[in-house]
């Protein structure tokens, strides 16, 4: 991990909702951010907030239900608030090697499963002061990248288990859902 940029966010104390597997939004394909106003700040910073109460460590704007291009992520669960990562416009430029991992996500409740991924990746975008960023991340921090990706262009990690597995929880998730109301 090199020359990660950070950003020094408020969060604003009010959770955003997180769309649930079922819910269309995560299967479209988000946009590119072309505008960082003031209205993409407040919703950064109440993502941080929603996603640290979720204890999670990366957060797509498709999940909060933004057709836009771009994630956050936090690896320290706020324990060290410099390692904030907002990258607008995120584009995997180089990836090699694989490696098999444990996935879970805040649209796919209660569920991990082993996943196949890149174990380095080099990632390119902007950052939410108008910045070029670069990072080149590995292991954990690699799979985060490509997770919260696979959500700006529609894809749930599920969609890389087997068709038997992927049907078994697709079900088991739509029985949840039902009864829970989400």
């Amino acid at each position: 991990m090199t020359n990660i940029p950070y950003e020094e966010i408020p969060i604003i104390e009010e959770e955003v909702k997180i769309y649930k597997v079922g819910d269309e939004v995560l299967r479209e394909e988000a946009e590119e951010v072309k505008n960082i106003d003031g209205e993409l700040v407040n919703i950064v910073k109440k993502m941080f907030f929603t996603m640290y109460n979720n204890r999670g460590i990366g957060l797509a704007a498709t999940q909060v239900g933004l057709k836009k291009r771009f994630f956050i992520v936090d690896m320290t669960l706020n324990q060290e608030p410099g390692k904030k990562l907002v990258i607008l416009n995120p584009v995997i430029v180089e990836a090699e090697g694989e490696e098999t991992g444990e996935e879970g996500c805040l649209s796919v409740p209660g569920v991990t499963e082993s996943v196949k991924r890149k174990e380095r990746v080099l990632l390119k975008g902007i950052s939410l002061n108008e910045k070029e960023i670069e990072i080149e991340a590995d292991n954990l921090l690699a799979r985060v990248f490509q997770h919260e990706i696979d959500h700006l262009n529609g894809k749930l990690f599920i969609d890389y288990l087997s068709p038997i597995k992927k049907a078994f929880l697709v079900k088991k998730l739509k029985k949840q859902r039902k009864q829970e109301g989400w």
